[in-house]
């Protein structure tokens, strides 16, 4: 696995418009783990692509009149099947965390990477999404130096009471 100009080689690539720059471009020192299904419990559609790229369609499901005019991304997606696509390059800012606060420090967004792992809080994750996450961490890991495995975390950790992914179905681990 290789990251070119702040791309993973092996990903596809479906760019997101919900991004900008960082504040400081070298301060990529968190790993942001999520869960994302849409509808929710649905998989292998297209539908997280659509809401990442603003092309979601309120009229296809009912849930979708909720979210459609959000403006959110990651800058990965791992797939049921362990597949990757990626949204936003790694020196970018996307925009996956919202209000948020790691250690004292707020607006992850403005250091981290957003990982979406296709699933629910409450459903196990496949072993391709484990394996494919941990060579991907792996892979971050050796190209941005300010990450650690000490600096990897949930969701539901840095938006305690507003946000529960990636949930108790996530095996931490399986990746630290």
């Amino acid at each position: 696995m290789i990251i070119e100009q702040h791309w993973l080689t092996n990903a596809k690539h479906t760019p997101s418009p919900n991004y900008d720059d960082r504040p400081n471009p070298v301060d990529i020192s968190l790993l942001v783990i999520h869960c994302i299904s849409l509808p929710p419990g649905e998989f292998n559609n297209p539908y997280i692509d659509q809401l990442f790229c603003n092309t979601l369609d309120p009229d296809t499901h009912p849930y979708f009149k909720e979210i459609y005019q959000l403006t959110v991304s990651a800058h990965l997606l791992i797939k049921r099947d362990g597949s990757c696509v990626q949204y936003v390059p790694f020196n970018k800012r996307a925009w996956h965390a919202g209000k948020s606060n790691y250690q004292g420090k707020e607006r992850c967004n403005d250091f981290s990477i957003g990982i979406e792992l296709e699933g629910t809080e409450s459903i196990p994750y496949t072993e391709a999404q484990y394996l494919q996450l941990t060579e991907i961490i792996d892979c971050l890991l050796k190209t941005y130096p300010n990450l650690s495995k000490q600096k990897i975390t949930g969701h539901s950790d840095i938006a305690p009471g507003r946000k529960n992914d990636p949930g108790a179905s996530f095996d931490w681990q399986r990746i630290i």
